[in-house]
């Protein structure tokens, strides 16, 4: 909604909604409190789904008091809203609510979900998708601190699946005197893997990390601890260094695209009955051969004895810390796009044209595209 010039400070540019995630164990928020304050201060008018904080610690009265509306109905949220901010993919039971031309904000992980696509393509909505935007030096910034999350959680949650009474071999990672510690492989040397990392090594375990990029490894080997050791990551290294591991990390990135199966169940045989595979990259369809979705109901199941850990929205287990972290790294962008609108925004920022994923009916992003085999158009041409 446009106004006159003079006008401007006084009348509402987009009305921005913001539903409760209805993921099951999905406890964050799109926006703190503070946030949807400073959403507020440009004049936008902020809807917020009741409740749809709390499982984060944060309240209905602190958004009222931000200047958001509480909103009872979510097909009033959707239908109002020009701008929908979430934080997990939408589910089959909010398909219907999205309208044409709206603006969708939130992690997509189309790649790993044809169904999705193809309803986001048939509500011709614009889909922009936080783990796509990137910047000009590869950097994926709304996927960061996710990923810091996710991969210091790793190490936690696969800890705990070493302990007997979960079905693991019942080792400690970090050892004590006398006994030695854990040995713990980590694909990929990225955030998730660098942090996951970081979280190991400070228990004391044996770490390994493997990445394709010899640069990053470097980078690695050179901040890392001692008990931190680098290899060049492919089929016969990986074989090796999964053998004899206590607990396994997929780490694996692909931007947009779909995970590569690093370990097939052939190589899953050779490792040691009990040990553990925490799948990071499961939200990317998994970089196991034999990774499938799990949920913070049920976060396990076991494979030729090995122990999987592959839930789906791993920091949502620390709402408040995710939200925070996440909030801090959006907010700029949902201004920008609140302030001037999608076209314009992304004609400018070609960190934030990366994240657009779906528009007018179309796939805008090639690693989706190729995944599902749909046509591929250019971001460029959707905007001209």
């Amino acid at each position: 909604m446009r106004c006159k010039e003079k006008e401007i400070r006084w009348c509402i540019k987009m009305v921005i909604g913001i539903p409760k995630e209805i993921k099951k164990g999905e406890f964050r928020i799109a926006a703190t409190p503070a946030g949807v304050k400073t959403l507020c201060e440009a004049a936008h008018r902020v809807f917020v789904e009741k409740e749809a904080g709390e499982g984060s610690s944060f309240f209905d009265e602190e958004f009222k008091k931000a200047g958001a509306e509480i909103i009872e109905d979510k097909k009033k949220l959707f239908d109002e809203a020009e701008l929908i901010l979430k934080v997990k993919e939408p589910l089959p039971e909010e398909y219907e609510l999205f309208h044409e031309g709206q603006i969708l904000f939130t992690f997509l992980h189309l790649a790993a979900d044809r169904n999705l696509t193809q309803a986001l393509l048939k509500a011709k909505i614009v889909g922009i998708a936080y783990e796509t935007v990137e910047t000009d030096d590869g950097k994926l910034p709304l996927l960061i601190p996710m990923s810091e999350v996710a991969g210091r959680l790793a190490i936690q949650e696969g800890a705990k699946c070493l302990e007997r009474s979960e079905g693991g071999e019942g080792i400690l990672l970090s050892g004590v005197p006398g006994v030695a510690p854990a040995k713990v492989v980590i694909l990929g040397g990225g955030v998730v893997g660098t942090n996951a990392a970081k979280m190991a090594a400070g228990l004391g375990a044996r770490v390994v990390i493997l990445d394709k990029n010899l640069d990053r490894l470097r980078y690695l080997d050179d901040v890392m601890e001692a008990n931190v050791t680098t290899m060049k990551s492919n089929e016969y290294n990986i074989r090796e260094a999964i053998k004899d591991a206590d607990l396994v990390v997929g780490a694996v990135l692909v931007p947009g695209g779909k995970a590569p199966h690093l370990i097939s169940r052939k190589m899953l045989r050779t490792m040691k009955p009990g040990s553990a595979i925490v799948d990071v990259a499961i939200d990317q369809g998994g970089c196991v051969e034999t990774s499938r979705p799990t949920s913070f109901s049920e976060t396990t199941y076991e494979v030729e004895g090995i122990i999987h850990y592959c839930v789906t929205n791993m920091p949502g287990c620390v709402p408040r810390t995710s939200t925070y972290a996440l909030t801090n790294a959006t907010l700029p962008y949902v201004l920008e796009l609140a302030n001037h609108g999608y076209p314009q925004v992304l004609r400018k920022d070609k960190a934030l044209a990366r994240g657009l994923n779906v528009a007018d009916g179309k796939v805008t992003c090639r690693e989706v595209a190729k995944t599902h085999n749909l046509l591929f158009y250019c971001t460029q041409g959707i905007l001209d």
